[in-house]
């Protein structure tokens, strides 16, 4: 199995859409969003996570798009993880042999939705499952309980769970208790904060890895929280995460998470990577 050396900030990237009635994929615009992350400081993304909409495309878009991604990461040296989960078994099984073969850096898989693992034990079965089928590659889980509603304490299943899964690398914690995470933290695993909020107390407790949608927007001011942290200077890095969480606040008067956010990119950035798929929409297209 490829080793997972990553620490640090992994943009979750958002879907690019074309300006027609089925809102088709613009695979085009790739290739320079990746170029742009780079030259902002982003030396990581993952591909088909909440941001990307990934449970709003089909197999074949999911596989298509990982592909182009993979090129373009290869181009600019840039770490890759691809999401699988949230999909029927069959498919998530193909998603993941699929990205197995892409030689991806990492995969995350979120829990079944429908038929909600109960326990650590059905969660464990359930991915490790998936797992077997990308045995070469570092595998992480999703944890997102505000949109699974698959609340497993995540110490107790990390703790079960890496004694069957070989390739289980750590998971991604959204979720703002910040002491069920802490306690997920161990040096042989990698635990990527997903809530951008409560970042600088995250560093804090000991997180070092940060998967974060603001991190296509602006990165800058995580990379200040964590840098002022670390040299000591507390209360201006809780500063700055008042202006973080002040500034996700003034985006989210716009529309959901992902279309709010993808608004604020289209705003900030020279790429224009258009609207939300249904039922994803901004306050403006629903009035």
């Amino acid at each position: 199995m490829k080793k997972f050396t990553f620490k640090g900030l992994m943009a979750p990237v958002f879907t690019a859409y074309h300006d027609d009635r089925d809102l088709t994929i613009n695979y085009d615009i790739i290739h320079p969003y990746a170029k742009h992350l780079k030259s902002n400081g982003v030396h990581a993304v993952l591909i088909n996570g909440t941001t990307g909409e990934g449970m709003l495309l089909n197999v074949e878009e999911r596989k298509r798009t990982a592909e182009i991604w993979k090129q373009a990461c290869k181009e600019n040296e840039i770490v890759m993880m691809v999401q699988v989960g949230g999909a029927p078994y069959p498919d998530v099984v193909e998603l993941t042999k699929h990205a197995e073969n892409l030689d991806v850096d990492g995969i995350l898989c979120l829990p079944e939705l429908y038929f909600k693992p109960k326990s650590p034990e059905a969660l464990t079965n359930y991915l490790g499952s998936i797992a077997s089928h990308c045995p070469t590659t570092p595998f992480f889980y999703y944890h997102i309980p505000m949109f699974t509603d698959v609340n497993i304490h995540m110490p107790t299943f990390l703790d079960m769970a890496e004694k069957t899964i070989p390739n289980l690398h750590g998971i991604k914690y959204t979720s703002g208790d910040l002491d069920q995470g802490t306690n997920c933290l161990k040096t042989e695993r990698t635990i990527f904060l997903g809530a951008d909020t409560i970042l600088c107390g995250a560093v804090a407790t000991g997180f070092d890895s940060f998967i974060m949608t603001t991190l296509n927007i602006c990165p800058e001011i995580s990379q200040n929280i964590i840098d002022l942290l670390k040299c000591g200077r507390v209360e201006e890095s809780r500063d700055k995460q008042r202006d973080l969480n002040s500034t996700i606040c003034d985006i989210l008067e716009h529309g959901d998470w992902v279309s709010a956010m993808k608004k604020a990119f289209n705003e900030h950035c020279h790429l224009s990577l258009g609207k939300t798929r249904p039922p994803l929409n901004l306050k403006s297209d629903a009035d």
